[in-house]
C-alpha cells in the first residue's frame, strides 16, 4: 500500500515514501528532498552466510548520471566503476548502521541506494542516509534504529543545517552528521582549523535535527513497520566460553600484554595451540574437531575481554603505556632521490612513507560524478600491502578502506595548500604504509606533511594525525576510558576509533568509527581535548624538528613554472589556426604548456630559462600595438625603401628609409641586418591594420 510522509528539514520538505516501487524487497523508500530523489532498498537472505565470524551488511550508492542530465562518456556510454565519492558515501552510510544490528546476526543485509535526480543544494548523500536507516526500520530486518543524517556548514560564523551551494562555497566547514535519537553514530569532517569547541557547538545543534528525523522515522515504523524476523544466533557457548576462561585466564592476562605486537601475536597463537592441545587431550581429537571453532571464539572473546578490563579497571594497556601515551614517534624527510619531496613516519609498529609528485595543471584529476565540481587539483593516495601487516597476499588495487584513508588525509591537508595563484601545480601525494599496526591514516597525514614540506610546497601550517579509543562498560554506560594513539589490537576490541587530524590551531578533518550504539557529548569533548594535545606534541617534538618550515625552492626535478595573464581574446592568438603557433613555441623551447579559458597561462619547463623564453614568445604575441607605443622587434626583411621589423604575432611594422636615423640613409643596410634586434616607435596603423614605425627618434648619434 502507499504510503507518503512529510517533515520540515532545515525550511525544505523532506518526504519519504513506500509502497509503490521495488515490491519485492524487503523494504523499499523513496525519499525527496527538494527536487533531489533517492530510492533505497533493503533487502535479507533467508538463511545467514556459512563460514563467516562477522555479519556480511553491504552499502552501495549508485549514481547514476541522468540524474544530473548527463550521458557518460567512452565507448559504451555506461557507468563504470563507482567514483572515489560514491565508495566514500556508501561508507558513511555503513558505520551508522552496522553497530545498531544484533552481535549474533550472519544474514546478508544488502541496502542499494539508487540516486534518481540532484538538485544541488540538497544533498543526496544525506537522502541516502535518511532513507537507509527508514528502510531498515519498516522492513522485517532485525535493526536496533532508527538513525538519521545532515550535512552541516559553519557559515559567517553560524553554524548551517543542509546548506545549499552557495553557502558550501563560503563554509568553513563541511561535516556529514549521524546519529540516534541519544547519542552521536558517525562524524565525518572536513574543516578549515574549526577550534574544537565550534565543531563541538556544530554537532550538538546538528543532532537536534537529527532528533526530529528519528522520531519521524519512529513514527512511520509505529504505523506500517514490520514484525522482525527469527534468525538462526551465531552467539558463543556461554557455558563453553566460562570453562576456557576459567582454565586460561591467568595466561591470557599475562601473556597478551606484550608490547611488541609481532611477539604478542606469537604468544597468542601458542595459546591457542596449547589450549587445542588441552582439549583434545582431555576429550579425544574428534571431539577437537567438533568443537574447534568454539574455541577459536571462546578465545577471541578472552582476549578481548581481557584487552578491555586491563584498560577499564587496571588503565593499563598492552603495550605497558598508560591510557595518554603516545608510542614512540620517528621521522625523516628526503630520503628517496630523484622524487619531488618524499617523508618516512614511523609511530610504533605503524610506518608510512608519503611521496609528493608535482606536476601541470592540465594533469589535475578529471571528476565524472553528479556534483558540479569537474576537477580536483589535489590528489592523496593511501595504498595497504599485505606485508604491511605480514600477510603474503597480492594487490587487488585499492579497496574501500584505501579510498576512504586516502580521502581523509586529503581533507586533512586540504585547507593548508596553496592557492592555485600561489602554486600553480597539479600535487599528488602517495601514502605507502609500509608497516601497519594502527591509525595508519593518521600516519598518512603526519608523513604528507612531511613530504610536502620536502617538496618546497609552500602550505600554510603542518598538519598532524592522532586516534583515539574508547572502552566502556558493558553493565555501566557512563564508566568509560578514552585513550590516545589507539594500536591496532585496541582498535579491534575497542568501541571506537576517533581519528582527527588539524594544526596545532583547529581541525581539519574528522573521522569517526564506532561499535557501540553511539557517543555522548562528553566523549566527544574529550576526545578533542585528547587529539588537539597530542597533535601539539607530535607537530612540536617530533615534525617540526626535522623539517621546520616548507623549502624555498623546488626539486630540480619538478617542473619549472612561469604563470601570466592574457587578454582572453587573444587565447586564439596564441594558439594559432591548428594549434601552430603554441606548438612552434613548444618546439622551440622544450616547454610544455596549459591555457585556461580565462586566460591564466601555465608554461612548464625542466629550465627557468626555457620558460622565461616562452613567456617572452607569448608576450610578444599578445602585445597590443598602438600609435606611440615603444617596441622591440626583429629586422625580418630589407628593401630599398626600408625594413620590415617583426613585432611578434605575425605583425610587422614598416620602417621606412626616411625613418630610419636622424641624419640621411642612402643604403638600409648600412644601418641594419637580417635578425638585428631594434626599437622603434609606432607612427601610424591605418584602416588596413599597416603599422608604420620610426627609429630615428629614439636612435644614438652612433650607428
Amino acid at each position: 500500500m502507499f504510503k507518503s510522509y512529510s517533515m520540515d528539514l532545515a525550511g525544505r520538505k523532506l518526504t519519504l515514501e513506500t509502497g509503490k516501487m521495488a515490491g519485492l524487497a524487503n523494504a523499499s523508500v523513496l525519499v525527496k528532498y527538494g527536487e533531489t530523489t533517492v530510492l533505497v532498498n533493503a533487502t535479507a537472505s533467508k538463511e545467514p552466510k556459512e563460514g563467516i565470524d562477522f555479519f556480511p551488511l553491504s552499502v552501495e550508492y549508485n549514481e547514476r548520471l541522468y540524474a544530473v542530465g548527463k550521458i557518460p562518456g567512452g565507448f559504451t556510454k555506461r557507468e563504470g566503476k563507482p567514483a572515489d565519492k560514491a565508495i566514500l558515501t556508501a561508507r558513511a552510510i555503513d558505520r551508522p548502521l552496522r553497530p545498531l544490528f544484533p552481535k549474533d546476526f550472519r544474514n546478508d543485509v544488502v541496502i542499494d541506494c539508487l540516486v534518481l535526480s540532484v538538485e544541488q543544494d540538497c544533498s543526496p548523500e544525506v537522502c541516502a542516509m535518511i532513507g537507509a536507516s527508514a528502510a531498515l526500520s519498516i522492513s522485517d530486518i532485525p535493526f536496533g534504529g532508527p538513525t538519521a543524517a545532515v550535512a552541516v556548514g559553519y557559515v559567517n560564523d553560524e553554524v548551517v543545517i543542509n546548506p545549499t551551494e552557495e553557502q558550501r562555497k563560503n563554509s568553513r566547514l563541511t561535516l556529514t552528521l549521524a546519529g540516534t535519537h541519544d547519542k552521536i553514530a558517525m562524524i565525518e569532517a572536513g574543516a578549515d582549523e574549526l577550534p574544537e569547541d565550534k565543531m563541538l557547538e556544530a554537532i550538538k545543534i546538528a543532532h537536534k535535527d537529527i532528533q526530529k528525523i528519528c522520531e519521524f522515522i519512529s513514527n512511520i515504523k509505529d504505523e506500517i513497520g514490520k514484525p522482525k524476523f527469527e534468525y538462526k544466533s551465531f552467539a558463543i557457548d556461554e557455558e563453553f566460553y566460562e570453562m576456557i576462561e576459567k582454565e586460561f585466564k591467568d595466561r591470557m592476562y599475562t601473556d597478551v600484554q606484550t608490547a611488541d605486537k609481532v611477539e604478542r601475536d606469537n604468544k597468542m597463537d601458542k595459546l591457542t595451540e596449547d589450549v587445542k592441545a588441552w582439549y583434545q587431550e582431555k576429550y579425544g581429537e574428534e571431539k577437537l574437531e567438533e568443537d574447534e571453532s568454539k574455541i577459536d571464539e571462546s578465545l577471541h572473546k578472552l582476549e578481548k575481554k581481557t584487552v578491555r578490563n586491563l584498560i577499564l579497571n587496571e588503565k593499563k594497556r598492552v603495550d605497558g603505556r598508560g591510557i595518554y601515551d603516545i608510542r614512540p614517534l620517528s621521522c625523516e624527510v628526503g630520503l628517496i632521490p630523484r622524487v619531488h619531496g618524499s617523508a618516512l613516519f614511523t609511530r610504533g609498529r605503524t610506518q608510512v612513507l608519503s611521496i609528493v609528485t608535482l606536476g601541470m595543471k592540465s594533469e589535475e584529476q578529471i571528476l565524472d560524478g553528479l556534483d558540479n565540481e569537474t576537477t580536483k587539483r589535489y590528489m592523496h593516495q593511501y595504498n595497504f600491502p599485505g606485508y604491511s601487516v605480514g600477510e603474503a597476499k597480492t594487490s587487488r588495487g585499492p579497496g574501500r578502506r584505501e579510498i576512504g584513508h586516502g580521502a581523509l588525509a586529503e581533507k586533512a591537508l586540504v585547507p593548508v595548500l596553496p592557492s592555485e595563484e600561489e602554486f600553480p601545480y597539479a600535487i599528488r601525494v602517495v601514502s605507502e604504509i609500509l608497516s601497519s599496526n594502527g591509525s595508519t591514516s593518521q600516519g598518512s597525514i603526519c608523513a604528507s606533511t612531511l613530504a610536502l614540506m620536502d617538496a618546497g610546497v609552500p602550505i600554510k601550517k603542518p598538519v598532524a594525525g592522532i586516534s583515539t579509543g574508547l572502552i566502556t562498560d558493558e553493565n555501566d554506560p557512563n564508566n568509560h576510558v578514552v585513550i590516545t594513539d589507539i594500536q591496532g589490537i585496541e582498535d579491534f576490541f575497542g568501541d571506537m576509533d576517533f581519528k582527527v587530524g588539524g594544526t596545532k590551531d583547529g581541525i581539519t578533518a574528522i573521522q569517526v568509527d564506532i561499535k557501540v550504539d553511539g557517543l555522548t557529548y562528553d566523549i566527544i569533548a574529550e576526545a578533542f581535548e585528547r587529539t588537539k594535545k597530542a597533535r601539539s606534541y607530535i607537530l612540536d617534538e617530533v615534525m617540526l624538528p626535522q623539517i621546520s618550515e616548507p623549502r624555498k625552492e623546488i626539486s630540480k626535478y619538478a617542473p619549472k613554472i612561469v604563470s601570466m595573464t592574457i587578454n582572453k581574446d587573444k587565447i586564439k592568438d596564441v594558439i594559432g589556426s591548428g594549434g601552430k603557433t603554441i606548438n612552434k613555441i613548444i618546439d622551440e623551447t622544450g616547454v610544455k604548456i596549459d591555457i585556461e579559458e580565462d586566460g591564466s597561462v601555465f608554461i612548464y619547463a625542466d629550465d627557468m630559462k626555457k620558460a622565461l623564453d616562452a613567456q617572452g614568445m607569448i608576450e610578444d604575441i599578445v602585445r597590443e600595438i598602438e600609435v606611440g607605443g615603444i617596441y622591440t622587434g626583429k629586422v625580418v626583411k630589407i628593401a630599398t625603401f626600408g625594413a620590415f621589423i617583426d613585432l611578434g604575432g605575425d605583425r610587422e611594422g614598416l620602417l621606412h628609409i626616411s625613418k630610419i636615423a636622424k641624419e640621411r640613409v642612402n643604403r638600409v643596410e648600412d644601418y641594419l641586418k637580417l635578425g638585428d634586434e631594434v626599437t622603434v616607435k609606432v607612427l601610424d596603423i591605418d584602416e588596413h591594420g599597416k603599422i608604420s614605425l620610426t627609429r630615428k627618434d629614439l636612435y644614438s648619434d652612433e650607428k
